[in-house]
């Protein structure tokens, strides 16, 4: 179990930067490292548990294919926190550990929003919810309106009310045409001029007959003068009653004309009217179905942040709980990368210094090595020239051995044919003395001019002297 526990230290150890000679020299430090470590597997597991909750809020990816995405974004969060950590070295120099830190606690703190948000959207996954239903809701009446308003279904309320007039006025046989009220008020007023002639036909039949009875007028009793007078009267306002009644009738069948006309070319129109109302309210709804299917389903990261954005609007204390548990896991994503700026600028450690010493000793050792390279890649180059100048200076002697050579050979050929026809003279001529050196001497002179002329030859008019 020791062994096991010190083996997963070791690995924290390394995965926070440390070097295993140097830690074996200082363990002293080997629990800061596995400290580094844990903070960085922390921060990747936050990583992981994010990305997968992101994963399957954005895509509907079954839990653990999203998990899978997480846990590689968590070996890529690691690595880069790693990264930032071994990158800086520790530096006593203030200037120089701020121009390391400034862009390593940026990065840190975009990784912490990355990491934060899914994580944040989680927690209040319920109001979240609620809220969507409601912006869902609202979208699909803006939508509602918004086809209310399109070109394509501007006429519809038009058409309803046609539809609502034509089917009013068949079902009243054409009363209910508003068209028709010059005919109606035609018929009104035959209707008013009847009752007022017939008004005045009652009240002269009343006074024709009270003069007969002898009750008012004149107070005689019989067909008298006045009687005659007001029956007359009596009988010209009948005459006028009938001419009104005729002319009641003659308006009444006008209008009645009119109605049944209106009825029937209301009764035409109406179904043409009923058939493109049909037509535009089945397309306006299958709009609308599709764009309500489309908004059920959009509850996606986006609409989450806004529905989150919305709730902390509306209620300062869900925005303060979001802020605060926002600042919880992006602080713990920078949190390895401002410890290791407090540590820089703390007092050299033990392993601090080990590790100078060690990479000072390393580039010693490597600039010794590099020096004795090139001292023997020096020597190397002067046993070549050395070796390349004998071998130059063997095929010297060579070349002029076998020209030497091929000298000698070329005078004894050429002193042969002159002293095979010498033997015939000395028959002839007086015999020559020991010391008589004449014939050799001239065989010497030869010899040397053909020698002289050999050599000053160019080297492509040379002959081969090769045997």
């Amino acid at each position: 179990m020791r062994f096991r526990r010190g083996r997963i230290g070791n690995g924290l150890a390394v995965l926070a930067g440390a070097r295993p000679d140097v830690l074996a020299a200082a363990p002293g430090a080997r629990a800061k490292f596995v400290a580094l470590g844990g903070v960085l597997l922390s921060t990747g597991g936050l990583a992981l548990v994010s990305m997968a909750f992101a994963v399957h809020m954005a895509l509907g990816v079954w839990w653990p294919l999203a998990l899978l995405v997480g846990l590689g974004w968590g070996l890529v969060v690691v690595n880069l926190d790693r990264m930032l950590l071994v990158g800086m070295a520790h530096d006593s120099s203030l200037k120089r550990n701020l121009v390391l830190a400034v862009p390593r606690v940026g990065l840190a703190l975009v990784l912490g929003v990355v990491i934060a948000t899914p994580l944040t959207l989680q927690v209040f996954s319920k109001e979240i919810d609620t809220e969507i239903v409601t912006m869902q809701a609202e979208q699909g009446d803006a939508y509602r309106a918004s086809l209310a308003d399109d070109a394509r279904f501007a006429h519809l309320p038009e058409l309803e009310e046609r539809i609502a007039t034509s089917e009013a006025v068949v079902a009243s046989g054409g009363v209910a045409d508003a068209g028709l009220a010059v005919v109606r008020a035609e018929v009104t007023a035959r209707q008013a001029e009847l009752d007022a002639a017939v008004g005045i036909s009652r009240e002269l039949e009343a006074r024709a007959q009270c003069e007969l009875d002898g009750s008012c007028g004149t107070g005689d009793a019989g067909t008298g003068q006045a009687y005659v007078e007001a029956r007359a009267a009596a009988d010209a306002q009948a005459a006028v009653v009938v001419s009104a009644r005729s002319a009641l009738d003659d308006a009444a069948a006008a209008a009645s004309a009119a109605e049944s006309r209106s009825a029937s070319l209301a009764a035409s129109s109406l179904d043409t009217d009923r058939a493109e109302l049909a037509r535009l309210s089945e397309e306006q709804d299958r709009l609308q179905a599709s764009f309500d299917s489309t908004n059920e389903g959009s509850g996606g990261l986006l609409m989450r942040l806004e529905a989150l954005d919305r709730l902390g609007d509306r209620n300062g204390t869900l925005a303060a709980a979001q802020f605060m548990l926002s600042l919880l896991f992006m602080s713990v994503e920078i949190l390895p990368v401002l410890m290791k700026l407090l540590l820089n600028f703390s007092p050299p450690t033990a392993y601090d210094r080990l590790a100078a010493l060690r990479d000072t000793g390393d580039v010693e050792i490597e600039e010794l090595a590099q020096e004795s390279r090139k001292t023997v890649a020096i020597a190397k180059e002067e046993l070549l020239v050395m070796a390349e100048k004998e071998r130059v200076d063997r095929q010297k002697e060579a070349l002029l051995a076998r020209r030497r050579a091929a000298l000698a050979e070329v005078a004894a050929r050429t002193q042969a044919p002159q002293e095979a026809p010498a033997a015939p003279a000395v028959a002839g001529e007086p015999s020559r003395q020991m010391w008589d050196t004449g014939p050799i001497r001239e065989l010497a002179r030869n010899a040397a001019v053909r020698t002289v002329r050999t050599v000053r030859r160019r080297p492509q008019e040379r002959v081969s002297t090769t045997v």
